[in-house]
């Protein structure tokens, strides 16, 4: 037959993609050719190849049942079976994707001299064991830790008789630097790596106990010389299971990575997450949180039923009754002071649709703008800059990009602990494709110590520092001239910044002027650069001027509209994009539509009523109409609004005082034990719909479950509402949502269900014909005339002279936890390794304050908050700064008690990193905050290569290659 090959095919890629088998047990279509196991062997012009790492050239003439390669595909797989024993029928990976099972019923080698290992399993981490005996020792896991995760955590030992897997110098997998992401497991393609919710679960046999098992394997081992009888019991056995497991397309409810995978379940039993290499924003990529951190679903503490309070607790009521109430609270409310004295807050962890109808409910059913989410307290300072300087307030372009770039500035972010998924690929980026990073941070996290350059100011100056950046690159001509003929406003930046030197900047922000010289000059002759910024920015007051510095700063180097080049604010949940996208900002319609006369026509046509033309409220304003008695009733959904909110005691306070409170969440979290009614809502593998990720990426999820008792979608609960409030709303499922939608909101004009189907994905803005936009800019900005604009700035950081309160107050992600852990403290493996909320103290202020690490600490702000709780003393931290996690073991310890009420004055975002504080020891304690197992603390033992050094495997005589 001819075949019609793709540039730079290999002849594996070809075979597979005409249907066309031959095995290929170390290779995976996540990851690069091991070439290390010599089972794809075919002929090639006369010569036995490798099929998985060999390039189809014009002309080639390719024999797979060649007689040579076919002995030789058998010799390289009974060579594996010397180290794997076949027991498929009970084994946890027979479900149809066991490469090795696979491959031995398709090549017919039915015999195996297996050979015995001296060592033992290893089941000391909490989510995943390694059995080095069943091991075939491919390679796939060193790889996907070693280049695509860049946790660097395992390795081979080929000078070991027999070779195995090793984690750090040795370590049990439990005391290891392993950072649990899951990589290795998803890609092992036998049984010796599994994730432990596999065990016992998956198969019609796999229940029976271990040593019986044990037992039964040896037995017929010792007196069965062909398997074939067995294999085919165990192909029979793999199709059963198939009505047992349910494998369900998902999208992650954490980080706003987007990573997709299937989720395999049993009931409502969660087995296992498996992403796919057509995964489009992660690939084969997890995190502990994506791969391991799904316990919180079925949750004891789940709330079951709606609640009503009656004095001073709860009981539970149905829906029709809960409904009813809380309809009848809210016409009192806007009856007597009108509908502005009602507010909605979305959560970031619902779906698009469901943002799109919460604020529906609001504008056009209750008549009020005041509807926001929690983008409000970290990413909208990013949007504003962007929104003043390219005209779309979101990433540029697309993960692909970031691995592209050939510079990397990362500004405020932790970026493998609060995106690890993202953050394996800057390491990639670096380590494989030799990109540069420079991070600009106060705190000294991973991405740091690898970085090419790591500057680290004075808390509260990255606009500064960036601007001393630009200026040194306009001084010395360095701007993309072709480009700028694209952007206006250079002659007014160059004013604003005409009297600013280099000495002023060291001296301000504690940089050496050398750093600011030569990060302009990395800039200079980078081919393109991706700057990637966080909470670290946008939570400081000023964030939005610092987005816009960077901003200006791409513009002025040609870094927008083309691949490897751009702007990534990393946003924070999931769908904290898409809720805002999708209407639920109180200045804009969906879309970012403004509220002009067209707009609000459009939309009072389609939902047939008549809109209120005041601009809404954002979430600290009406937290502050709340206390002005301004606002008196309120509607949460999802988030814990108590915890999260700058000035917890006093948010505490406004909400306790609301005339009425409504909370729709899937636990009792701080803030829904203050509310009157309480609603019991569903998570995202309990329904369909869609998310939006940190790139403009729209993917769809599936339900794999029912609801948790009463507990309904979002969608679902709110429809009922609006029919309660008179509406006849009839959408029986989110697509019908997302028509209606694709009709008003022109930057969804070509989003329909059908279009997201399965990993299919879109990236806004989608046409309508169904044609997305991955780079924006390539040919036009979104500002009036299709020009950019170079946006001076003009704020500078207060100078604050404090002799009680000196210490400035960061916090930030975990990696082991989402923000304040509503959904990670309830996942067993996760608290054990990460089971308190510590204050991280820098060597000097602990030397100053005689505190040693396990020392309780109190820590109180000059807004008069304060929290107590155990010190952790590093080097990532420096001076007088402390690092404070937003995970709260408990509310007392929650870093929101210390957070005042000072809001940046243009993106309305609270200056959560502009707390100042004081610190004294409470006690000497005797145990640290975390575990001694736990993996930062055993970084130092990692070992770094590249690849999986097959060399040396095909070094030793029992592996020497097979190929001509």
């Amino acid at each position: 037959m001819e075949y019609e090959s793709r540039e730079g095919e290999t002849i594996l890629s070809l075979l597979m993609r005409n249907g066309l088998y031959v095995p290929h047990v170390c290779f995976n279509e996540g990851l690069v050719p091991l070439n290390s196991c010599d089972t794809c062997v075919v002929s090639a012009n006369g010569r036995l190849v490798r099929a998985c790492s060999t390039k189809v050239e014009e002309g080639m003439i390719i024999t797979t049942d060649d007689q040579r390669a076919v002995e030789k595909r058998r010799e390289a797989l009974s060579r594996i079976l010397r180290y794997h024993k076949l027991y498929c029928t009970v084994c946890e990976n027979n479900n149809g994707d066991c490469d090795l099972h696979n491959a031995v019923v398709k090549e017919r080698t039915f015999r195996q001299d297996y050979l015995n290992k001296p060592y033992s399993q290893d089941s000391s981490g909490p989510f995943y064991v390694y059995d080095p005996n069943q091991c075939i020792l491919c390679g796939r896991c060193v790889e996907a830790c070693q280049d695509f995760a860049v946790n660097e955590v395992i390795w081979i030992n080929w000078d070991l008789d027999p070779p195995r897997v090793v984690w750090d110098k040795g370590s049990n997998i439990g005391d290891s630097s392993c950072v649990n992401c899951g990589t290795c497991v998803t890609v092992c393609p036998v049984n010796a790596l599994m994730e432990k919710s596999m065990l016992g679960e998956a198969g019609l046999f796999t229940w029976i106990n271990p040593k019986v098992k044990e037992k039964m394997i040896k037995t017929i081992g010792d007196r069965e010389d062909n398997f074939s009888l067995l294999m085919t019991m165990s192909e029979i056995e793999s199709k059963a299971r198939r009505s047992q497991i349910r494998r369900t397309k998902t999208v992650c409810t954490y980080c706003g990575v987007g990573c997709s995978f299937e989720i395999w379940t049993k009931n409502r039993k969660i087995l296992k997450v498996e992403p796919k290499p057509e995964s489009p924003a992660n690939g084969i990529l997890t995190c502990v949180k994506g791969k391991f951190g799904w316990d919180f679903v079925n949750s004891k503490d789940r709330l079951t039923k709606p609640l009503i309070r009656e004095g001073d607790h709860f009981r539970e009521a149905s829906w029709e009754e809960a409904i009813r109430l809380i309809a009848s609270k809210f016409k009192q409310i806007k009856e007597r002071y009108g509908p502005d004295a009602l507010g909605f807050i979305a959560s970031d962890k619902m779906s698009n649709e469901e943002a799109y109808l919460l604020q529906k409910l609001a504008r056009g059913v209750i008549g009020t703008n005041n509807v926001d989410n929690s983008s409000r307290y970290c990413q909208s300072p990013a949007t504003i800059g962007l929104w003043r300087t390219v005209g779309i307030g979101a990433d540029s372009g697309t993960i692909k990009d970031i691995e592209m770039a050939d510079l990397i500035l990362i500004v405020g972010h932790n970026t493998t602990e609060s995106h690890p998924v993202i953050g394996s690929k800057v390491k990639r980026a670096q380590k494989v494709n030799g990109a540069k990073i420079v991070v600009i941070d106060v705190r000294k996290h991973e991405i740091a110590e690898r970085a090419d350059l790591f500057i680290r100011p004075k808390p509260g100056n990255d606009a500064l520092i960036l601007a001393g950046v630009v200026k040194y690159i306009l001084d010395n001509d360095w701007v993309n001239h072709e480009f700028l003929k694209r952007v206006e406003g250079l002659e007014n930046l160059k004013r604003s910044l005409k009297d600013l030197t280099l000495e002023y900047v060291e001296s301000t922000s504690g940089v050496p002027k050398e750093d600011i010289i030569k990060l302009a000059k990395m800039i200079h002759e980078a081919k393109g650069v991706v700057v990637l910024w966080g909470m670290g920015v946008t939570q400081h007051l000023g964030g939005a001027d610092t987005s816009t510095m960077i901003s200006n700063l791409l513009l002025l180097t040609g870094n927008y509209g083309r691949p490897g080049a751009g702007a990534f604010p990393m946003r924070g949940h999931n769908n904290v994009q898409g809720v805002s996208d999708f209407g639920c900002l109180p200045n804009y319609l969906p879309g970012y539509q403004p509220m002009e006369e067209n707009v609000f026509s459009k939309f009072e046509d389609a939902w047939r009523t008549k809109l209120n033309r005041r601009p809404g409220l954002q979430i600290p304003q009406m937290i502050e109409g709340i206390l002005e008695g301004k606002v008196h009733g309120l509607y949460i959904v999802g988030e814990d609004t108590v915890m999260v909110d700058c000035g917890t005691p006093l948010t505490r306070k406004a909400l306790e005082g609301l005339e009425f409170l409504v909370v729709q969440d899937m636990f009792l979290t701080e803030t829904a034990k203050l509310a009157d009614v309480v609603l019991p809502a569903c998570s995202n593998l309990e329904k369909d719909g869609t998310f939006v990720n940190t790139e403009r990426r729209i993917q769809r999820f599936y339900k794999a479950m029912d609801p948790l008792g009463e507990s309904k979608p979002d969608w679902e609960i709110i429809q009922l509402l609006a029919r309660e409030l008179g509406e006849s709303w009839n959408y029986l499922h989110p697509s019908e949502i997302m028509d209606e939608i694709a009709k008003l909101v022109p930057i969804f004009s070509g989003v329909r269900y059908d279009r997201l189907e399965g990993f299919n994905s879109l990236v806004w803005p989608v046409e309508e014909d169904g044609r997305d936009t991955p780079i924006l800019y390539v040919n036009s900005f979104a500002l009036e005339g299709g020009k950019a604009k170079l946006y001076p700035i003009v704020w500078k950081r207060k100078s604050v002279e404090e002799k009680v309160y000196s210490i400035t107050v960061n916090s930030g992600r975990v990696l082991e936890h989402f923000h304040e852990g509503t959904m990670t403290g309830r996942v067993e493996g996760l608290a054990r390794k990460f089971p308190e909320t510590y204050v991280e103290i820098s060597s000097e202020l602990a030397k100053k304050h005689s505190i040693k690490t396990g020392d309780m600490v109190l820590v109180r702000s000059k807004f008069g908050g304060e929290i107590r709780a155990k010190a952790l003393v590093s080097d990532r931290v420096f001076g007088e700064e402390i690092f404070v996690p937003l995970f709260a073991s408990n509310p007392s310890k929650a870093v929101n008690n210390l957070t005042g009420r000072e809001i940046d004055r243009d993106s309305g975002t609270p200056g959560y990193k502009d707390t100042l504080a004081s610190i004294e020891k409470l006690s000497a304690e005797a145990s640290p905050p975390l575990p001694k197992d736990n993996w930062r603390f055993h970084v130092q033992d990692r070992r770094r290569q590249l690849g999986i050094e097959v060399t040396k495997k095909w070094k030793r005589e029992e592996f020497k290659p097979l190929i001509d």
